[in-house]
């Protein structure tokens, strides 16, 4: 596929996982204080939850990444000032119309999950064609 035409496109954090984050919580509250349990520790499990929500949404919302770029099978990041990462496909998934990606650069392992709410239909559909001439073939006898 080294023939096929570069994928480039912007990239901002999906608003997706952060609503289930935000869902989840609410039912772990409500079901902390549905529950039996005596008041003191109802608040203590309700500031652990509201405490990991909070660093769990910190840590979304801090991408970093302004751009991706796809020309062959290299794969480069660009940070909000313009700097270009160079990057390689760890793993991916497909996941009804989204397209989860993780990335291994030399600072660590960059994922993106591109989402209708922030990567057009054209952008991922032509890469999950790209990455579907990347899975090995199936054999027939499976």
């Amino acid at each position: 596929m080294t023939s096929a035409p570069a994928i480039g496109f912007d990239y901002r954090p999906s608003r997706l996982p952060s609503t289930l984050l935000a869902a989840v919580a609410v039912l772990a509250l409500a079901s902390i204080a549905l529950s039996g349990a005596p008041w003191g520790l109802k608040t203590g499990l309700a500031i652990v939850v509201l405490a990991s929500v909070a660093r769990a949404l910190r840590t979304l919302s801090r991408s970093g990444i302004a751009g991706v770029g796809l020309a062959g099978e290299n794969w480069t990041l660009y940070r909000a000032g313009q700097a270009e990462i160079p990057a390689t496909l760890a793993s991916f998934r497909i996941l009804g119309t989204c397209v989860l990606l993780r990335l291994r650069t030399a600072e660590g392992v960059a994922v993106l999950l591109l989402a209708p709410d922030n990567a057009d239909a054209d952008v991922r559909r032509r890469l999950r064609m790209r990455l579907a001439a990347l899975q090995p073939a199936r054999s027939a006898s499976l």
